[in-house]
C-alpha cells in the first residue's frame, strides 16, 4: 500500500476540518413557552399578571454569540399577542422582529415560532411583549448573549453572574376585574392621564430578592430596566459598580457609586465582594418624580448570619445635570473586541458623511373622541402614529396599496395641530443617518430603535441647531440601542441602516408608545439576495388584507 507523507496527510485533514469549520452551522436552542394568566402579588395586591411557563417574570435565556434561538409562544391569553427582543439585532430578519408593523399578533389558543440568530453580538438585552399595554401585566424577562470561547472578554473574567430586571410597577386597582394592562389601558383610551406607577420591583419583588456570591470574589450583575414609565437610578450599600458594558457594546471602565438606568436599557457592572462578611442592600430608586419609589434585593455574603444596615446610601432624585453627566462618561472603549475577534473601535464612525438628518420632536396633544372625550395622543412632529390592521412589512412585501404611504413622515419638527398617520421614512440601505431627538416636555424621555445599534453622539438642553454639531463626540461615542432625552434638552445619534427591514423607532415610555409615539423606518435597496435580508419564514402569520396572500 502507498505511504502517505505525514506533512501532506497533516494538511490534509487540516483542510478537511476547515470546511467542516466553514459549513458547520451555529448551535441551535429551543424554548417552549407556554404564556398565560396567572394570580400575582409583587407589590401585595392580588392580580391577573402574564407569566411565562408559570414564571413571573419569565425565563431567561442565555446563549453565545452566533447560536440559532428558537423560541415557540403558545398564546393561552384571550388576546393576540406578541413578543419583541429589545436590543437583539436579528440582523436581516425584521420578520422575526415581534412588533406588530411587521408580524401578525399570535391568535389567542395557538402558537408561532420565531427563529432568529443571535448573529455578531455579545452582551445584555430582555424581552417583553409588544401589544397593547401588556408589558403592565408581566412576560418580561432577561436575554443574555455570550462571548463564544474564542472571543476574549476585555475586563476580568467574573466568577459568576447574576440577571437583575428592574422596574415600576402597578397595582390592580379594585374596580377593575383584569389585570393593570387592561386598567391602564381602559384610562388611557377614556382621556385619563398616565398615573404614577404604585412601586419598583427588582426581579419580581419590592424586597428579598438574593443574590448570593463569595468573599473575595467577583460578579457580573447584567441590568434591564423593564419598566413602562420610570428611569431608575440603582446602587449597592458597600461597594462600587465598574461598569463594563450597554447593550452590547464594551464601554470605558468607569467607576460608580450609583447607575441611571432608563425605559428600555440594559447595562452590566463588575462587582467584587470585598467588604465585611454581611448583608447588604442592592437599591433601585426612582429618578425625576416627585415621589420617590424604591425596591430593594439583598447582595448575601456566603457565610452571613448579619442583616443588611438599615442606612441606606442615598441615590439622586431629580437632579438632571447630574444625570447627563453621567451619561458623558459612558463611552466606548475602542482597545476592545466585539463580538468578533477584531476591536470594535475599528469602526470609525466619525469619519463618514452624514446622508439623512431626521429631528424627530416629541408631540403631546389632547384631541378630540367620540362622546365628547378629549384624549391624549402622543406623536413625533405631530402625527400621531396609527397601527394599520395589515402589519407594514407584509404590505411591502406583497405590494399592497393603501397601508402606508412615505409621504406622511416629516423630518422636522412642524407646526400645526396634531394628526393621526403610519408614519413610515424610506431609507435607502447604507444611509448614514443623523437623528436628532428633540423633547421640548418637562419630563425625561426614552427611544428603542429595533434593527441597530446608534451613536450617541451627544447630549445637550434647550433646543438643538446645526451649530451643536461643534460638540458632537466623534470618536468613542457609545454605541447602543436605547437612548434618554432630559427634560427641554435633545440628544443626538448616528446611525449606518444597514439592516435591510421595517424597523421600528418608538418610545420606550410604554403609554406614550401606544398613544402613537413611535414611527417605522423601511431600510432598503433593490438588492434581492439572502445575504442581505432573508425571505418571508414559512410560518409567517397572515392578516388583514394579506390574510389571502
Amino acid at each position: 500500500m502507498r505511504q502517505i507523507p505525514l506533512l501532506s496527510y497533516l494538511l490534509g485533514v487540516l483542510a478537511f476540518t476547515s470546511i467542516l469549520e466553514v459549513h458547520a452551522e451555529s448551535p441551535y436552542r429551543y424554548y417552549d413557552w407556554n404564556v398565560t394568566y396567572g394570580t400575582i402579588s409583587p407589590l401585595g395586591v392580588p392580580q391577573r399578571g402574564i407569566l411565562i411557563n408559570g414564571q413571573f417574570p419569565g425565563p431567561t435565556i442565555d446563549c453565545d454569540t452566533n447560536d440559532n434561538i428558537l423560541v415557540t409562544i403558545y398564546n393561552n391569553l384571550d388576546e393576540p399577542f406578541l413578543i419583541t427582543w429589545n436590543g437583539v439585532w436579528q440582523r436581516k430578519m425584521s420578520w422575526q422582529d415581534g412588533v406588530v408593523g411587521t408580524n401578525c399578533p399570535i391568535p389567542p389558543n395557538t402558537n408561532w415560532t420565531y427563529k432568529m440568530q443571535s448573529k455578531d453580538q455579545i452582551g445584555t438585552y430582555m424581552y417583553f411583549p409588544s401589544t397593547e399595554m401588556h408589558r403592565a401585566d408581566g412576560g418580561f424577562g432577561g436575554f443574555n448573549i455570550h462571548r463564544r470561547p474564542v472571543i476574549a472578554l476585555p475586563y476580568p473574567e467574573p466568577d459568576d453572574e447574576f440577571t437583575v430586571l428592574v422596574g415600576d410597577w402597578y397595582n390592580l386597582k379594585p374596580q377593575y376585574i383584569h389585570g393593570a394592562a387592561w386598567m391602564l389601558r381602559h384610562k388611557l383610551d377614556y382621556g385619563y392621564g398616565m398615573p404614577m406607577p404604585d412601586g419598583l420591583l427588582i426581579n419580581g419583588k419590592p424586597n428579598n430578592t438574593i443574590f448570593t456570591g463569595e468573599a473575595g470574589k467577583r460578579y457580573l450583575l447584567r441590568v434591564s430596566n423593564v419598566g413602562i414609565k420610570t428611569s431608575i437610578n440603582i446602587r449597592i450599600q458597600g461597594h462600587t459598580m465598574i461598569l463594563v458594558e450597554v447593550e452590547g457594546s464594551h464601554v470605558l471602565q468607569e467607576t460608580y457609586e450609583s447607575l441611571d438606568i432608563h425605559p428600555g436599557q440594559s447595562l452590566a457592572f463588575l462587582v467584587t465582594l470585598d467588604n465585611t462578611v454581611k448583608d447588604y442592600y442592592i437599591i433601585a430608586s426612582t429618578r425625576f418624580t416627585r415621589k420617590t419609589l424604591s425596591a430593594t434585593a439583598i447582595l448575601h455574603y456566603n457565610g452571613s448570619n448579619t442583616s443588611p444596615d438599615n442606612h441606606l446610601p442615598v441615590g439622586p432624585t431629580y437632579q438632571v445635570h447630574w444625570s447627563m453627566k453621567q451619561a458623558r462618561t459612558i463611552r466606548w472603549n475602542l482597545t476592545a473586541n466585539a463580538a468578533r475577534p477584531n476591536p470594535q473601535g475599528s469602526y470609525r464612525y466619525g469619519g463618514i458623511n452624514i446622508t439623512k438628518t431626521i429631528i424627530m420632536g416629541n408631540s403631546a396633544e389632547k384631541m378630540q373622541e367620540k362622546y365628547g372625550i378629549q384624549k391624549m395622543y402622543y406623536g413625533v412632529n405631530n402625527i400621531s402614529y396609527i397601527n394599520p390592521n395589515t402589519p407594514l412589512k407584509l404590505a411591502d412585501y406583497y405590494n399592497i396599496s393603501g397601508v402606508f404611504n412615505f409621504n406622511t413622515s416629516r423630518n422636522q419638527p412642524t407646526p400645526g395641530p396634531m394628526v393621526h398617520g403610519t408614519v413610515v421614512y424610506d431609507i435607502t440601505a447604507h444611509d448614514y443617518a443623523e437623528i436628532i431627538f428633540q423633547n421640548n416636555e418637562a419630563t425625561t424621555q426614552s427611544w428603542h430603535l429595533d434593527g441597530h445599534n446608534f451613536f450617541v453622539v451627544a447630549f445637550g438642553a434647550n433646543e438643538w441647531s446645526p451649530d451643536m454639531r461643534r460638540k458632537y463626540n466623534m470618536v468613542d461615542a457609545v454605541w447602543r440601542s436605547t437612548v434618554q432625552v432630559y427634560r427641554n434638552s435633545w440628544t443626538a445619534v448616528l446611525v449606518s441602516l444597514d439592516n435591510k427591514g421595517m424597523w421600528n423607532l418608538r418610545s420606550a415610555i410604554w403609554h406614550r408608545q401606544y398613544l402613537g409615539q413611535q414611527v417605522y423606518l423601511r431600510v432598503w435597496n433593490d438588492e434581492i439576495s439572502l445575504r442581505t435580508e432573508n425571505d418571508i419564514p414559512p410560518n409567517a402569520l397572515k392578516c388583514g388584507k394579506a390574510v389571502n396572500y
